[in-house]
């Protein structure tokens, strides 16, 4: 048999190398809109939502004044942050245009809604926030339908608040 988590498990936090603590604490505070929580020097911080111990944490143990690991390589992919509705998402998205982060992509993938874009190491991040599960796309046989269409970012924009 399989061995399997249980159901309410959750991915707690990410920690992230950064070459710059600085430049990545005012990234993840000032535009995707999480808080310093504590600090350790200029070698590691940590950052959260909802007052969470840390939900983020950057460290410049092996990374600092380094470049980006290469494209291809092995590593992460992007972390991904599930916002609580569509609105926050919009809110958010706005941050980072504001900010002058391009976008890397913005997809409708029917269970949920995402933009894809880099924090300034190069790391791949997904914001993005869950359809309710009934309206979840699925196949005749029940399995889960999931696609990738494009997404109106215009209208996600419009609903922020």
């Amino acid at each position: 048999m399989t061995a399997q988590v249980p159901a309410a498990t959750c991915v707690g936090h990410i920690h992230l190398k950064v070459t710059d603590l600085e430049r990545s604490i005012t990234f993840y505070r000032d535009v995707l809109g999480f808080a310093l929580v504590q600090s350790y020097g200029m070698q590691a911080a940590f950052l959260s939502a909802g007052g969470y111990h840390h939900h983020i944490g950057l460290n410049t143990w092996h990374s600092r004044g380094a470049g980006p690991a290469p494209e291809r390589a092995a590593g992460l992919y992007h972390a991904a942050f599930l916002f609580p509705d569509r609105a926050s998402l919009g809110a958010a998205l706005r941050r980072v245009l504001d900010h002058g982060t391009p976008l890397d992509g913005a997809a409708d993938h029917g269970v949920s809604e995402a933009v894809y874009f880099r924090d300034p190491d190069g790391n791949g991040i997904e914001l993005y926030r869950d359809r309710a599960q009934a309206d979840w796309p699925r196949g005749a046989d029940g399995a889960l339908a999931m696609v990738n269409d494009p997404l109106d970012v215009q209208a996600l924009l419009a609903d922020a608040r």
